[in-house]
């Protein structure tokens, strides 16, 4: 399964022409690197990590905190030329021992754990077929993420997940474990991006330790029995999007995070916590915060501002190893201001981004849409997802829209700008209508054309369901090679992404984790590390969503064990005695037998294991378009004048591009410029 590390937030880079939401040119490299991680695992070219270590310090003693991003990218597409010489070595009998090691040291009073960690077998890639373990490459004792949520488990903190030396995500929420979190987390799990302890019973102080797991996207905490202060270092984070301790029993002043906006959500149901964003701290408690953090801030400066990464001239020859690449991105150096405090805001960044939108999206009152949605009246929910609540908002002239107020949550604020930006700046035809937007008491709203026929979840004829796919191919085909100036990675597609309007044209929606970049600058960089690392998870994406047209059947609630499961039914679906039989039963004995089996191959193509073997966006469209040809369908949309899909060489006006006037869920093109699509 295609992999994703995620996003700091949103930054301008004039230097290199970079647009990056929710990320800076290291968050991007690293991202790069995660991906190039995988590849290297799949080459059976991932070295043991005391070798990457060991080239760490001669590489940090020469590093330079300012070394462009195209810099970056450069060495990144040198290392690729490094493959063949890398040592081949294994380290899979840790990996086995780790998981060996959580069985013993956990009561499993469910039998989880018993009936499916069974370690006689001792094939390759056995233990990926473990309850709640998923390995990097399913053929391949290397485990990637563990997630053990709601299985009862009784213990302490498994301190053999230090042999997991590739682990990068853990989730032991909703057990019931308890004891100390290891003071020397960091050094167990050095490489992790989300850790889920919440819902249990540990206890004691958040270890000082954990903030040098630096790769952290994700620490949830909340629902324990901790006490003491939460460590201030925690703050300095560079990767954090969330961060949840409510529900515990700390005390002292709330770090000050330099890299998210945080909500009391996060800190609720503490009675000793103080400070921004809960209640102001005592004199006492504000003299400790302020001394330790700027004394902190000085320390780091003098400490990184020695160290300068990437070039290494050593007369020992040391490999050079990406993992040893990716701990320079800890001593990325923070950007301070003058006067020592850490940079300006989100919020206050993404003011000057919704200023700037005002004269593409219109801004609307609170009242208006209070009162069109009956003050948000439970009646007039038509959908609800992981950032916020979709009514329908019907206005006194008859006309009718679609309002997502968004969930008080810390990282909303981003993907509220994520939104405005991408939505309100392009328009297309399989693209959601952004019309308007509110910002008023504290809240946020975004203000939509209505989608009559919801998303795809009803019994379609195959016709529509052809049109969906087509349409939905047609428009990631576009925001990834379009004519204007800016690419758009969407980074989350999946069916609930996608909605329907009268015709059943789908519109493509959510772009709170959108990657946006600019095409001169992606055309100067390798595009084969640009499409591996990024466009090829777009193209995962549409792979589950058009399975699930076919088979009626979500691939991700498929499995009980790990993410082979998905490749090894699509391995079964394209034997010919099977297909028939995953297929949903009301498109069989219709006529379109074998374009349903060339339209299910397309899908498997898309979720193939390795990125680099999956097509473009603009490969699939041209192959289901094909598909729709021999059933004798038809798409008028495909008559409609509207931006077109460009070669690299292609070139049209931002400013039609950004035009903001909206036709019906399209732009209405000047000129009569027809359309490849």
């Amino acid at each position: 399964m295609s992999m994703c590390g995620s996003c700091s937030r949103s930054k301008t880079d004039n230097a290199s022409g970079v647009r990056r939401h929710k990320s800076n040119k290291g968050e991007i490299f690293a991202r790069l690197l995660q991906k190039y991680l995988w590849r290297l695992k799949e080459q059976n070219t991932y070295e043991n990590r005391s070798e990457f270590s060991s080239s760490y310090h001669a590489l940090s003693t020469l590093m330079n905190s300012q070394i462009q991003m195209a810099t970056l990218l450069f060495i990144y597409s040198f290392m690729s030329s490094l493959l063949a010489t890398l040592t081949v070595t294994t380290a899979t009998a840790t990996d086995i021992s780790c998981l060996k090691s959580i069985k013993d040291s956990v009561i499993d009073p469910h039998g989880y754990l018993n009936s499916s960690w069974n370690f006689d077998n001792t094939t390759e890639g056995f233990i990926c077929r473990f309850t709640g373990v998923e390995c990097w490459h399913p053929d391949e004792n290397r485990v990637l993420n563990i997630r053990l949520s709601g299985k009862g488990l009784k213990g302490q903190f498994p301190l053999g997940l230090e042999h997991c030396k590739s682990l990068m995500s853990l989730d032991f929420s909703h057990n019931k474990l308890q004891g100390p979190i290891p003071s020397s987390i960091s050094k167990r799990l050095p490489y992790i991006t989300s850790l889920d302890l919440s819902y249990n019973n540990f206890s004691g102080e958040i270890p000082t330790n954990i903030s040098n797991c630096s790769f952290l996207n994700s620490l949830k905490l909340d629902h324990n029995q901790l006490t003491g202060n939460i460590p201030p270092e925690i703050g300095l984070l560079e990767r954090i999007k969330f961060f949840s301790v409510a529900n515990n029993h700390l005390s002292g002043p709330v770090p000050n995070f330099t890299h998210v906006n945080l909500y009391d959500d996060s800190f609720a149901n503490n009675t000793g916590l103080c400070g921004k964003p809960l209640k102001k701290c005592s004199s006492h408690q504000r003299k400790f915060d302020y001394s330790f953090k700027g004394g902190f801030v000085i320390v780091a400066i003098c400490f990184t501002s020695y160290c300068v990464p990437w070039v290494y001239a050593g007369e020992g020859k040391k490999k050079i190893t990406i993992l040893g690449m990716m701990m320079l991105m800890r001593r990325r150096k923070h950007k301070i201001t003058e006067d020592g405090q850490a940079g300006s805001s989100l919020l206050e960044e993404g003011t000057k981004e919704v200023s700037t939108l005002e004269k593409r999206v219109t801004r609307m009152s609170y009242a208006d849409l209070n009162d069109a949605t009956d003050s948000f009246s439970e009646n007039n929910a038509i959908g609800q997802g992981k950032v916020g609540i979709l009514y329908k908002a019907s206005l006194p002239n008859g006309y009718v829209l679609a309002v997502k107020k968004l969930h008080a949550f810390q990282f909303l604020e981003e993907q509220f700008i994520s939104e405005l930006k991408i939505l309100g700046s392009l328009r297309h035809i399989n693209l959601l209508p952004l019309l308007g937007f509110c910002i008023e008491q504290n809240q946020r709203f975004l203000v939509y054309e209505y989608m009559p026929n919801g998303s795809p979840e009803k019994v379609m004829e195959w016709g529509v369901r052809v049109k969906i796919a087509i349409g939905l191919a047609r428009g990631l085909a576009w925001i990834h090679q379009n004519c204007h100036t800016v690419r758009v990675i969407h980074l989350d597609i999946s069916s609930k992404c996608i909605l329907l309007d009268r015709n059943f044209q789908p519109k493509l929606s959510n772009f709170g984790e959108a990657m946006l970049m600019s095409s001169t600058y992606t055309s100067s960089v390798n595009s084969e590390l640009w499409e591996m690392a990024f466009v090829k998870e777009d193209v995962h994406g549409f792979g589950v969503v058009l399975l699930e047209l076919i088979t009626r059947v979500d691939p991700r609630n498929m499995t009980d064990s790990s993410n082979n499961i998905l490749d090894e039914w699509t391995d079964h679906l394209l034997s010919s005695s099977s297909s028939s039989g995953a297929i949903d039963k009301s498109l069989i004995g219709r006529g379109f037998d074998a374009e349903i089996f060339q339209l299910l191959k397309v899908a498997c193509r898309c979720v193939d294991p390795v990125p680099d073997r999956r097509p473009t966006m603009l490969q699939v469209y041209e192959d289901i378009k094909a598909i729709r040809e021999r059933c004798d369908l038809t798409d008028d949309s495909e008559n409609l004048t509207r931006p077109e899909i460009c070669t690299a060489t292609s070139e049209i006006s931002l400013q039609f591009v950004l035009q903001p006037t909206v036709y019906h869920g399209c732009m209405r093109g000047r000129g009569k410029r027809k359309s490849q699509y």
